[in-house]
């Protein structure tokens, strides 16, 4: 059999599911690597910032690093509003208008405007004649329908617009007259958006900072005097809107903010769409979001009894955020309220939102009354009243489509830019999608293969070796007897987790035996060695979608289980100055699909490590895996395989995709066109 036909039947071998017991462990090892993590990113709040002067210097910084967490580094182009008036409604004292805007060509934010009918009568003449003004971001309310969730909080606007204030309720992308979505990888599989580092929060955000500019080109606005407060969804863009653009004055995030010991320790991630987070490539402790709008005044209100924002997450929340305000000079800026009940406003709660913004936008520090107003039918609120009104260029709902750029990477010129263009691709690389994973020399201090454990699968005829790749992380190893036709290389074979049998035929598996595997000194030599990575083999944890709770638990603390993957790799693929060239000639990595990417980032991010790497059908694009944060803003598959030249050979089977085109090119850029095949 030849190799290519080998390696072929290999992959093509029939899979085994783990035991049930083998997945309880795995389940139970994973949550708490999770929480070791978890645990680890939450002490660094503030970026480790003790002073005033060391967080004024990091501030900057930060704030740019949150919006590079968002999808939105560097800004988007602020294109034209291009604000229309749709209609206006009067009620009592209040007059409503019904406007659209664009944030970006084509992505329609739909909104109500609510401001005093007699609005010159109610200002105070040191203001210039201009109102205080108050962005409202609505929550995932679904009661509205076509109307849009703004309805659902009229009475928020209406208390605002009565009390001297303009007020813009802004719909969400998901529950606003033209929808989008919400739920990608919650329950879509969509898990493309973690490769084009788009989340909806980012669209949010976006919409919330254009509307501010909405709100700053009125005549009847004071722009030195804007706050932003919401419930729930709209108190996690609350967060975002306040922690991004400095024209915020006054923040009231309403039960939507926890941290991360809560949605990941505790699960509460399950409860939650994907607009209640930003990525978190940088490994932030998650407060430190809200603390970029200290120490402007911030109420932090919540519920005693909600179960997806609960108690102890909110008071960890309040007591870093005092600390920060104190350490800035400004202790009474920053307050709490906790209102008793579930998740829902009460009247104690929109008193509390209304006093403060009070005190804190107009200098009235008196006694307010709740909202009490007869609810508008929603359909008058409609800023497009049929369906016939509603634009034909809309992009809203494939605003995950285009939001975020794909990187679109160009080629040096010249061979002799090639070192300088290949070094700045993999830093961003680095920076962007692999930050959680430490250069491998570290990574290969840590491992000790003589505590490999040798597990029992006398089930599936096959040794397999156990061994920790980081603390609480799991990998598994077959070793596979020499084969002359592999010209006694040594090959590791990358799995996927769908294969769950050695990638070699599987009379060699049987074969093997716990003394072959003793026997077999370092590990490595004339021998083929199957690897299952974390997630696959006998150490697959149970997959359930929704909610997806470890995959979207992992992108909170700056990973995915596809680039743990290539930590693993990396780790147990031994490189660097400590092998010979003769080692290096004998051991090549191996891999299909998205397994075979994988290993090709190992080899990357591991100079020296290996000469050969060999794909069988690789996909041509990061948007069907394997999935890492960010990656598409730097890359694609085919130009992350070039990356590759000039030192290490490799061989493509079956990628007759034009797209490989650009990897052959590269590889003659670098002088190494006889080290690229495909077959």
């Amino acid at each position: 059999m030849t190799p290519t036909a080998l390696l072929v039947a290999a992959f093509l071998a029939p899979a085994a599911d783990p035991k049930p017991e083998d997945i309880a462990k795995a389940d139970q090892m994973i949550h708490s690597y999770l929480r070791a993590e978890t645990e680890r990113l939450s002490k660094n709040f503030l970026d480790g910032a003790k002073t005033k002067a060391e967080w004024e210097a990091k501030r900057p910084k930060l704030q740019e690093q949150f919006l590079d967490m968002l999808g939105l580094w560097p800004l988007p182009e602020k294109t034209p509003l291009k604000a229309t008036v749709t209609g206006t409604l009067e009620r009592g004292d209040v007059v409503i208008e019904k406007l659209h805007f664009q944030s970006r060509p084509g992505l329609y934010v739909t909104a109500n405007l609510y401001r005093p009918k007699a609005s010159r009568e109610r200002q105070r003449p040191e203001s210039s004649n201009k109102l205080p003004a108050i962005l409202y971001v609505c929550g995932h309310n679904t009661s509205q329908g076509r109307s849009g969730n703004k309805v659902a909080y009229q009475d928020h606007g209406l208390w605002f617009a009565s009390n001297g204030y303009v007020c813009l309720m802004v719909d969400t992308l998901q529950l606003g007259e033209i929808a989008g979505i919400h739920h990608g990888t919650y329950r879509e599989n969509r898990w493309w958006w973690h490769s084009r580092g788009y989340t909806p929060a980012g669209v949010e955000c976006w919409n919330g900072i254009r509307a501010i500019d909405y709100l700053c080109t009125r005549p009847d606005v004071d722009p030195e005097k804007i706050g932003v407060t919401g419930i729930s969804g709209g108190g996690a863009t609350t967060v975002w809107v306040a922690a991004t653009d400095d024209r915020v004055k006054v923040a009231v995030p309403v039960s939507g903010m926890s941290d991360l010991e809560s949605y990941v320790t505790n699960k509460v991630v399950n409860g939650h769409c994907d607009c209640m987070f930003s990525y978190n490539p940088y490994q932030w402790e998650w407060t430190t979001i809200l603390a970029l709008f200290a120490p402007k005044p911030l109420l932090f209100a919540n519920s005693d009894n909600d179960s997806i924002f609960p108690m102890d997450g909110n008071r960890r929340i309040i007591a870093r955020l005092r600390q920060c305000y104190e350490m800035l000079g400004k202790p009474d800026n920053v307050d709490e309220h906790v209102s008793k009940g579930g998740h829902a406003y009460r009247p104690d709660l929109r008193i509390a939102i209304y006093r403060f913004i009070n005190q804190h936008l107009k200098g009235e520090v008196g006694e307010v009354k709740d909202a009490d107003f007869p609810m508008i039918d929603g359909k008058e609120l409609r800023v497009f009243p049929e369906d016939s009104d509603l634009p034909k260029d809309a992009i809203n709902a494939k605003a995950d489509e285009v939001f975020v750029p794909k990187a679109d990477v160009k080629l040096p010129e010249k061979p002799e830019e090639f070192k300088a263009w290949k070094a700045g691709l993999v830093k961003q690389l680095r920076e962007k999608s692999f930050r959680a994973i430490p250069e491998a020399s570290e990574l290969q201090k840590n491992l000790d293969t003589s505590k490999g454990e040798v597990l029992d699968y006398s089930h599936r005829r096959e040794t397999i070796v156990k061994v920790e790749t980081e603390p609480g992380v799991a990998v598994g190893v077959t070793y596979l007897p020499a084969r002359a036709d592999w010209r006694k290389t040594s090959t590791w074979f990358v799995l996927n987790p769908d294969e769950d049998r050695k990638a070699a035929d599987v009379e060699a598996v049987r074969e093997a035996s716990v003394n072959d595997v003793r026997e077999n000194s370092g590990w490595f030599g004339p021998t083929s060695h199957g690897l299952y990575p974390r997630g696959s083999g006998p150490f697959r944890w149970t997959r359930k979608n929704p909610p997806n709770t470890i995959e979207r638990s992992l992108v909170l603390l700056g990973q995915t289980t596809d680039s743990g993957r290539v930590r693993d790799v990396m780790t147990l693929f031994h490189g660097g100055k400590e092998r010979t060239k003769e080692q290096k000639m004998r051991d090549r990595l191996v891999g299909r699909g998205p397994a075979g990417v994988i290993a090709a980032y190992a080899a990357l991010l591991n100079p020296g490590s290996t000469d050969e790497v060999v794909i069988i059908d690789p996909p041509t694009s990061h948007r069907d895996g394997p999935h890492f944060l960010n990656v598409m803003r730097v890359l694609d598959i085919p130009d992350a395989l070039g990356l590759l030249a000039p030192d290490v050979k490799l061989t493509l089977i079956g990628a007759k995709d034009k797209a490989f085109d650009k990897t052959a090119a590269i590889y003659k850029l670098a002088g190494a066109a006889d080290k690229f095949e495909r077959k």
